[in-house]
C-alpha cells in the first residue's frame, strides 16, 4: 500500500531537487559564491575554482518537500499512525527526531559553507568548533531516541539488532557514548568523501537504495518514503553534480546527507548498517587518519599518494568517472551482504 507514496516520494524529490538547478545555480554564479580549491589538493582541481557550492540546499529541500506530502498522507490513508504494530509510536519519533538531526548537520555545514565562502575564511569553523557543535546534535537525537522509547515501555532501550545475531542489549554506558561517536564519525566520513564530482552523490543514491529495501523487508513504510526521497533528491542533484560538475553539495549537503544515513540505520533499530552499509565512507575516513599516523610515525612518509582515498586513486591516473563507478561497486556489494544478512535473521 506504501509503494504508490515511495514512487512520488521519490518523483517530488527528483523533481523539486533537479528543478532548483537552473534557478540556483545561475543565482549562486550571481552572488559569486564558488568554491575555493585548497593548496593541498591535487593541482588539476584548480581549475574547479569557482563552481558554485552549498548546492545541498537542493536536495535538502527536495526530501523535505517529498516527505512533507507524502509520510502524512500514507499514514492518513492506512490510519497507522500510532496504531501499527509495528511503526509504532517509537518508530515514528525516531524518524521525525533523524530528519531534524540530519537538518541540523545540513545547518551546522551551512555555517561553515558561509564562513569560507561569503566571510571568505577559507577553512570556515576550525574543528574543534564543528565538533561540538555535531556533538551537541547527536547527543540531542540519542536523548529524544531515548526518551521516547522509554515513554512508550520499550524493554531493549540501549540495544540493537545485529544481523545474523539478533537483538543485543549493551549496558547503556557503553551504548549511548558509542552511539554519539558513531554518529559524529559517520557524518564526518560522508563529509571526508565529497572530494569528486559526483561520488557523494551516487554513494548516498545506493544507500537510499538498500535502505529502501530493508525497510519494505521489515515493512517501515514511512522510513520507506523517507529513503526514496533520498534517492531522489541524489539523483536530482547528480543531474548537475556529475562529472564535470556544475555545482558542489558543500558540507551543507555533505553533513546533512551523513546525518540521514545514521538517521535511517537507528530508525531500522541496527546502527550496524552504518559500518556494514556505509564501508566506503568509513574507508574514506580512516585512510585520512591512518595517513596522518603513518605521517607521523615515519618522519614524512606517506601510506597513501594522497588521502582521502579518492585522491589515492586520482594520483593513481584513474578518472573521476572511473573512481565514482567503483566506489559505487564496493557500495553496492556491501548493500547485497547487508540486505542478505538481514534476510537471514529473519
Amino acid at each position: 500500500m506504501a509503494t504508490k507514496w515511495i514512487i512520488l516520494a521519490v518523483i517530488i524529490s527528483f523533481a523539486v531537487t533537479s528543478l532548483l538547478g537552473k534557478k540556483l545555480i545561475p543565482y549562486l554564479h550571481k552572488l559569486k559564491f564558488g568554491q575555493i580549491i585548497l593548496e593541498i589538493g591535487p593541482a588539476w582541481h584548480k581549475n574547479k575554482q569557482g563552481t558554485p557550492t552549498m548546492g545541498g540546499i537542493m536536495f535538502i529541500i527536495g526530501i523535505f518537500a517529498a516527505v512533507v506530502v507524502c509520510l502524512p498522507l500514507y499514514y492518513h490513508e492506512t490510519k497507522l499512525i500510532f496504531m501499527d504494530y509495528i511503526e509504532t509510536p517509537t518508530v515514528i519519533l525516531k524518524l521525525i527526531a533523524g530528519l531534524v538531526m540530519a537538518l541540523s548537520f545540513g545547518g551546522i555545514g551551512f555555517l561553515d559553507d558561509y564562513i569560507k565562502v561569503v566571510k571568505k575564511q577559507n577553512l570556515g569553523l576550525n574543528a574543534k568548533q564543528k565538533l561540538l557543535l555535531q556533538f551537541a546534535v547527536a547527543i540531542s537525537y540519542l536523548m529524544v531516541v531515548y526518551v521516547s522509547e522509554s515513554s512508550y515501555g520499550a524493554s531493549y532501550i540501549g540495544s540493537m539488532v545485529i544481523p545474523f545475531f539478533g537483538r543485543v542489549l549493551l549496558p547503556g554506558v557503553i551504548y549511548w557514548p558509542c552511539s554519539a561517536i558513531l554518529i559524529v564519525g559517520m557524518v564526518n566520513a560522508v563529509n571526508l568523501t565529497d572530494g569528486i564530482d559526483g561520488l557523494d552523490t551516487s554513494l548516498t543514491f545506493f544507500y537510499g537504495a538498500f535502505a529502501l529495501i530493508i525497510s519494505g523487508i521489515l515493512d517501515y513504510a514511512g522510513l520507506g518514503i523517507v529513503s526514496g526521497a533520498l534517492m531522489g533528491g541524489c539523483l536530482g542533484f547528480l543531474l548537475w553534480n556529475r562529472y564535470p560538475a556544475m555545482i558542489f553539495m558543500g558540507d551543507t549537503g555533505s553533513l546533512f546527507l551523513g546525518g540521514i544515513i545514521c538517521a535511517i540505520a537507528y530508525t531500522l533499530d541496527m546502527p550496524i548498517l552504518i559500518i556494514t552499509m556505509g564501508l566506503v565512507y568509513i574507508l574514506e575516513m580512516f585512510s585520512v587518519i591512518l595517513q596522518v599516523m603513518y605521517f607521523k610515525l615515519t618522519g614524512g612518509k606517506r601510506l597513501f599518494k594522497m588521502s582521502p582515498l579518492h585522491h589515492h586513486f586520482e594520483m593513481c591516473s584513474w578518472s573521476e568517472t572511473k573512481i565514482c563507478i567503483s566506489f559505487c561497486l564496493v557500495m553496492i556489494i556491501c548493500g547485497v551482504i547487508s540486505v542478505w544478512s538481514i534476510l537471514s535473521g529473519l
